[in-house]
């Protein structure tokens, strides 16, 4: 009877203890950092890198400098104080130029490392020149050291670490792995017969991946690179390769989402007959603008297509979205469907809720809003049209059940978590969905966060705005900036006033309930309202009548009116500790101005002393592209900041750099559509045999 060999196992799967040296101890605190396997060994990312093929000599030295020096153990020796309870080591290392003090503290076990007579080679940062001193360097002896050292005499990497795990350890343990993988010390080859060796033959990658250039470099020499660069831009080469297997595998994850979609789902019938929009148009006396009207367009295509219109809609503040929106809205109220939009905060589902009674309830739109603290009916005469719900988290509570949803409009996108936009496009079989966002989405991100959907961008101003200014201030040109918001308050506009906290302070960070009285008094005789998160509904939707009636002169505020606050006669916007803010919500909330014919003023004021602080605020004196900020602001703080962590669901790439992959992106995408498409045709000219595949599916073949 012939027996039947299991399969050899992936060595990208080996357990990391099957590695000598990686004990059950140190199991524990590689799991820490997310190492479980070789492969999570082999993919972990240095951070950064050191030059040490460079030897300078010790007199040369300079204090602060990070240097690589070698000389002979001169002296060496342990002092204890504190009763013996703690010790410095140190040895005196000395190359005919000067002599360098190598101390090491607490540490007495270095004392069996080296003996007087050895040659050192150290690395370190030189705490000071008299004497030359360098606090805990890495050392080797040059004369005991393994031929071809992991940690001198080469382009050495910086590893993340987690307590108990040195740095030399961990360098020398993936050193080792990477060396193991080729054959006698030799560089890894994609023919090497080592049982690992597979890791190096080219990867299995789906038809048209060829003309990826990033794919020119083999899978297995990118980690190599990363690990043992022979040159400094061989770690960026790396990483670039490294990440494109990322983005490919994400985005043909996103195009198979999206074709499995499109073959279930079949599209509502909501392109309309514009028996409400024209009214609606000829109500409100003028023209949209090229870009909505191009828009519109597109939206009417997808609402009458085979497949739910999944799109995305990007324009800068006041470019018209919520007029797209509500026209869109009307497509499907015509066809005989009923509409919810969803808003992240109350106010702007109060905004919304007043443009629609304004704009709808004419036409005979039964408008109701669901949030928190509201559940009311729009004051419009039904005419027998289905109903437009707009609301916030309240329209995922099980208790609504709209009945024959055929649209789902989600404001700020970016403010839900993602699984909460499916929970509201459930309430339908299938509706059509726009996402709409005054946040520019840098383009990577919008690949990646938005990949699944089709844009469409508001790239044009409606008529008869007034210009913006923007300014950047200390806290110590205070007087004369609130000298000047009370200039614009004497000559009839309205000013906001922003903080970044509510109440709670720290160092020299302001909070509107603590600042009220006294800007108060510092613009009086005009008057002021305060309005942030803990303020009750009711007193909430008072102030905001009173701002928006003119009479408030100024209303002090969080960021809670980044969005859905629409006031016309405003034209100051005043932030303090604007260096607490993001770019993009700086942005945001110099949208709340500037909505009128008047001339706008924003002032950022920071107290931040650092010159990067103040190089970022001017980006936004310099600008007023929305695109630009987000591209700055992703640049400097991240995906995960620019979007909120928790809400944007923005993959956590290890190897893809979302700032400045944007054509690894791109072409990832273009692959991948392009290989799935190949996969289908393939499978179309051949018979279908079904043969499983690694967890459970099934794949086609011949």
């Amino acid at each position: 009877m012939e027996v039947s060999q299991s399969p050899e196992p992936d060595p990208l799967e080996v357990a990391v203890t099957k590695l000598h040296g990686v004990g059950a101890e140190r199991a524990v605190l590689l799991e820490r950092l997310g190492i479980r396997t070789v492969g999570d060994l082999l993919l972990h990312r240095p951070r950064r890198y050191e030059d040490r093929r460079n030897f300078s000599t010790i007199s040369r030295l300079l204090s602060g400098q990070v240097a690589l020096t070698c000389g002979k153990v001169v002296a060496m020796g342990t002092k204890y104080y504190a009763k013996r309870t703690k010790c410095i080591f140190e040895i005196v290392l000395d190359d005919g130029t000067a002599r360098l003090h190598c101390r090491w503290w607490n540490l007495r076990y270095m004392e069996k490392y080296f003996q007087p007579g050895d040659e050192v080679v150290a690395c370190g940062k030189v705490a000071g020149v008299k004497p030359r001193t360098m606090d805990h360097p890495e050392t080797e002896v040059v004369d005991r050291g393994p031929e071809g050292s992991p940690h001198m005499g080469r382009i050495v990497p910086i590893y993340p670490l987690t307590e108990g795990l040195s740095q030399r350890w961990l360098r020398g343990l993936v050193w080792r792995t990477v060396q193991g993988l080729g054959q006698d010390g030799e560089k890894p080859d994609a023919a090497s017969a080592h049982p690992q060796g597979r890791l190096f033959e080219a990867k299995d990658l789906p038809g048209g991946c060829q003309g990826f250039p990033a794919f020119a470099l083999p899978y297995g020499e990118a980690i190599r690179l990363m690990h043992m660069p022979d040159d400094p831009a061989d770690p960026e080469r790396a990483r670039r390769r490294l990440a494109a297997d990322e983005f490919l595998d994400f985005q043909r994850h996103l195009q198979r989402r999206r074709k499995k979609f499109e073959t279930r789902a079949h599209g509502l019938p909501c392109g309309g007959n514009n028996t409400l929009i024209k009214p609606l148009l000829r109500h409100l006396g003028f023209k949209l603008t090229d870009a909505q009207t191009r828009v519109l367009k597109e939206i009417r295509r997808d609402m009458s297509g085979a497949h739910p219109m999944r799109r995305l809609l990007q324009g800068d503040v006041g470019s018209g979205k919520t007029l797209v929106a509500f026209c869109a809205a009307l497509m499907a109220i015509e066809s005989g469907y009923s509409v919810a939009l969803m808003a992240p905060t109350e106010i702007l589902a109060e905004q919304h809720f007043r443009t629609a009674l304004k704009w709808l309830s004419p036409l005979g739109v039964d408008v109701h809003i669901l949030t928190g603290s509201r559940k009311t009916t729009g004051s419009g005469e039904p005419g027998g049209k289905p109903p437009f719900f707009i609301g916030t988290h309240a329209l995922i509570e099980p208790t609504f059940a709209p009945q024959n949803l055929g649209f789902v409009i989600i404001d700020e996108q970016h403010k839900f978590g993602v699984s909460q936009r499916e929970e509201l496009l459930r309430k339908g079989r299938y509706p059509h969905l726009l996402v709409m966002t005054a946040t520019p989405i840098p383009r990577t991100l919008g690949l990646t966060l938005y990949g699944d959907l089709d844009a469409s961008v508001l790239d044009e101003m409606p008529p008869g705005r007034g210009r913006i200014r923007t300014f950047v201030r200390e806290q110590r040109a205070l007087a004369k900036v609130w000298e000047f918001v009370k200039t614009q308050l004497k000559a009839g506009r309205q000013a906001y006033i922003v903080y970044p906290r509510i109440e709670e302070t720290s160092g020299n960070v302001k909070a509107v309930t603590l600042e009220f009285e006294q800007i108060r008094s510092a613009l009086a005789p005009f008057t002021a309202g305060m309005l942030h998160g803990k303020v009750s509904p009711a007193e909430r939707e008072v102030v905001m009548a009173a701002f928006v009636q003119n009479n408030l002169s100024a209303l002090l505020a969080t960021s809670l009116v980044e969005v859905g606050v629409d006031v016309p006669n405003a034209t100051v916007m005043v932030v303090e500790n604007a260096e607490q803010f993001g770019l993009a919500q700086l942005h945001q909330l110099r949208g709340r101005i500037g909505r009128g014919a008047h001339e706008s003023y924003c002032i950022l004021v920071s107290g931040a002393r650092e010159p990067e602080v103040a190089e970022r605020l001017k980006i936004m004196e310099r600008s007023s592209d929305g695109f630009e900020i987000a591209e700055a602001d992703l640049a400097i703080r991240g995906p995960g900041e620019f979007l909120g962590r928790d809400q944007s669901g923005a993959p956590d790439f290890r190897f893809g750099d979302l700032a400045k992959d944007l054509d690894l992106l791109r072409e990832a995408r273009r692959v991948a559509l392009q290989s799935i498409e190949a996969e289908e045709n393939a499978a179309g000219r051949r018979e279908p045999i079904s043969v499983p595949e690694t967890g459970g599916r099934t794949r086609n073949a011949t």
